[in-house]
């Protein structure tokens, strides 16, 4: 039975890596220079302003990236509003009330396709994009964005509850829910630094600070003040020291004992990913590079390409 079942684990991965390397042949960073050569410029105006007048923005708009990626794909379904035959994802427990930037997105959509004439660029394209430009208005990497996505004509929350990483999860279920997507340890711990930016919310981080013991009691009981143990679950508290500023500190932080979430901790507690975080605490040239290489590869996980999915004219409803 245990044979078996690893037999099927690797089926599976194979059959995974095949489609993912399909479907990346298919992607290109000069997918729009013919279709609407002024498309990246456009998106990158409006998220600095949009970041430069609130830099919590940044965060929230990279995100809306790797929640929408962790669900079937990086396909732009987590902008669906909710209707008759959308189970909109933004009521997912991860996103309900949390993630933010909708109307950011909007703009974009509307400046994008006045740019081009016509709506050439994708939602989810647009979601890449953004990701990208909103990790460099705040001081971070930069990375050559593969396009060529289409978007989703569905959406689902059920997948989203069951797909986007929770903040209670331990190092096993990270690790597995990242090769799931076909991310190994690597990724994790480097994608798991988009926390050196913006915020979370009370209610994810409650139980870390009253029942967990791997971490900085001083730091536990400052948090106790935002956080109360009755109520306030709503109050948010910066996911790093320097929230505006995209650095290595989140790594810092961790090897001190001071991760805000129980899953950013459980990367430095003993296990697997102890040495990673060690390594980027250290060296901000490492991290950056690595944190570009794993966006690309997460950005293409099972985009939907050539004929699949459609162009939303309105990234909120299917056309």
């Amino acid at each position: 039975m245990a044979s078996h079942g690893y037999f099927s684990v690797l089926v599976h991965a194979f059959v995974f890596a095949s489609l993912a390397t399909s479907a990346f042949s298919q992607l290109s960073p000069n997918y729009y220079d013919y279709a609407c050569p002024n498309a990246l410029s456009t998106i990158k105006s409006v998220v600095e302003a949009a970041v430069q007048k609130e830099y919590r923005m940044g965060a929230s708009l990279l995100r809306l990236h790797f929640h929408d990626c962790f669900v079937n794909g990086c396909d732009g379904s987590i902008l669906l509003d909710p209707s008759p035959t959308i189970d909109s994802e933004k009521n997912a427990f991860a996103n309900f009330q949390s993630v933010r930037g909708f109307e950011v997105v909007d703009d974009i959509k509307q400046a994008v396709d006045e740019a081009c004439g016509t709506p050439v660029v994708s939602c989810a394209d647009i979601l890449a994009v953004v990701a990208r430009d909103s990790v460099v208005a705040l001081g971070g990497p930069t990375w050559e964005v593969q396009l060529g996505r289409r978007d989703s004509t569905t959406a689902s929350k059920e997948a989203a509850d069951a797909n986007i990483p929770a903040p209670f999860f331990s190092l096993s279920q990270l690790i597995t829910n990242f090769k799931n997507h076909g991310l190994d340890e690597k990724d994790l711990v480097v994608l798991s630094g988009g926390h050196s930016i913006g915020f979370a919310r009370c209610v994810t981080f409650k139980d870390h600070i009253y029942n967990d013991s791997n971490i900085d009691p001083n730091f536990a009981q400052q948090l106790r003040y935002i956080c109360p143990t009755n109520g306030g679950d709503s109050n948010l508290s910066p996911l790093d020291s320097t929230a505006a500023k995209f650095d290595i500190n989140y790594y810092s932080n961790l090897v001190q004992k001071k991760g805000l979430l129980h899953s950013d901790q459980e990367l430095f507690n003993g296990g697997s990913t102890d040495e990673l975080v060690k390594e980027y605490s250290d060296d901000t040239e490492d991290f950056y590079e690595d944190f570009a290489n794993s966006m690309i590869k997460m950005g293409n996980i099972q985009p939907l390409t050539g004929n699949q999915g459609e162009i939303r004219v309105n990234c909120r409803n299917v056309n």
